[in-house]
């Protein structure tokens, strides 16, 4: 307002701007971008390397032409090139009963009883048997014995949450078949779960960072805190346990998306006072992108080792995203979603554009796994009702199985077996 403005205009001002933050709350998908730029920063903006997020139009992000400018186009773990043109991200979902799923669930001993579908039930069978088919191009066949050779005397590691745990549980799940009994272990400490094949002297990782900076969430099995609270600037707490990792592959996203802005600690969670500040979400998402940025371009060989980024796994939470009229979810869906423009509202545009401005400016290139489109098809491979549930369920839950539903996690085997076999044409064959 101007300082002429009369004094009488204030409360119509503060009634219109608490409706607006009303709304925006209600809204908060589609107007994060717009309280951005419409409220004053708070002023947890102030903090250190924190900077309001700017995104290209497109948000597109082309690996290949920044290697290209950084002249890095050798690049480390190839065996051969994706024919020219090819969008292995580009496709659509086909019917193949001969060669997937690539393994079957009770064959996988690694799997955590809230990915095991049918071990709970699940009468259905089709969400395995969906193959991945690129436009115009074919997705190579995952094969287990050239990936461990490929991983011999190497340390490949999953870095984010329980969706980047899948994707790190379907990988042994599709190479451990080739290991003899005795040629392999699996044991957690902490934070820190490892795989190891014994003969090739390798390790496939995953370690559990949500945020990937420090939290109130990093225990790896108690994490369920309804007030999350992310330490500004904290990349080191986790960053220890990476180095001399040769293959790592991140995600964070999910647990960013609480429809409120962000709790951040400046200091220590040791301290006795604590000092938090508000800040929007994508802001804050951006300031864990550009940890993760500088950790890499000091600690990672562009020459020698590979780091990839697994864009947002979509969730499918109201069945009326996709045309169906009855209030619904993932419960009881067994076919993909067909219409090859679908995209849910769970999956925020502005958040992949903003990804695709900061991997632009890199000077170490980061493979990016846009696995968002293809999965945003399988409202079918959710895990829903069949898993392990932690808590007894109410008689009412019991009458209304959509009301329990797990419509954010993935069955195994299942549709992260593709994320997998994406990952591994891209290491391979870039």
């Amino acid at each position: 307002m101007k300082p002429s403005a009369r004094r009488n205009r204030f409360p119509v001002f503060f009634l219109s701007l608490s409706f607006f933050i009303f709304l925006a709350f209600l809204y908060s998908e589609d107007l994060s971008c717009l309280l951005s730029q419409s409220i004053l920063p708070s002023p947890s903006l102030q903090l250190a390397d924190v900077q309001r997020p700017t995104e290209r139009e497109d948000g597109s992000y082309s690996e290949a032409q920044l290697r290209q400018r950084l002249n890095l186009e050798r690049v480390p773990f190839s065996i051969g090139k994706t024919e020219d043109g090819c969008n292995l991200f580009a496709g659509n979902w086909v019917k193949d009963e001969a060669f997937h799923p690539n393994y079957q669930e009770h064959e996988c001993p690694y799997i955590q009883p809230q990915l095991t579908c049918k071990e709970h039930g699940r009468p259905d069978s089709d969400y395995q048997h969906w193959r991945w088919q690129p436009h115009g191009c074919s997705l190579p066949r995952f094969n287990a014995t050239l990936m461990l050779e490929t991983l011999r005397g190497k340390r490949m590691l999953y870095v984010g949450d329980s969706l980047n745990r899948g994707q790190y549980v379907s990988m042994i799940c599709l190479l451990h078949r080739v290991i003899p009994q005795h040629a392999k272990s699996f044991e957690t400490n902490g934070s820190l779960t490892v795989f190891t094949a014994k003969e090739y002297n390798a390790t496939i990782e995953f370690y559990w960072a949500p945020f990937l900076l420090e939290s109130n969430s990093d225990d790896a099995v108690v994490h369920r805190v309804s007030d999350r609270v992310v330490r500004a600037n904290s990349l080191d707490k986790h960053a220890r346990y990476w180095n001399g990792a040769d293959i790592i592959v991140f995600n964070t996203y999910l647990w960013w998306m609480t429809g409120q802005d962000m709790k951040i600690l400046k200091g220590s969670f040791e301290s006795e006072t604590k000092e938090i500040f508000p800040m929007e979400t994508k802001v804050a998402y951006k300031m864990a992108l550009d940890n993760m940025v500088r950790w890499i371009e000091s600690n990672m060989d562009p020459l020698t080792t590979r780091v990839f980024f697994t864009s947002m796994s979509p969730t499918h939470e109201k069945s009326k995203d996709w045309g169906t009229e009855k209030e619904g979810n993932c419960y009881n869906e067994t076919t993909p979603i067909m219409d090859p423009n679908y995209w849910g509202f769970s999956c925020r545009k502005n958040i992949m554009r903003l990804i695709g401005d900061v991997f632009s400016r890199m000077s170490v290139p980061i493979t990016f796994l846009n696995i968002t489109q293809l999965s945003l098809y399988r409202k079918d491979a959710h895990t829903a009702i069949y898993k392990k549930q932690w808590s007894p369920l109410t008689p009412e839950q019991l009458a209304n199985p959509v009301s329990y539903a797990d419509c954010v996690h993935w069955c195994l085997p299942g549709l992260q077996d593709t994320w997998n076999e994406l990952l591994y044409a891209k290491l391979l064959y870039p």
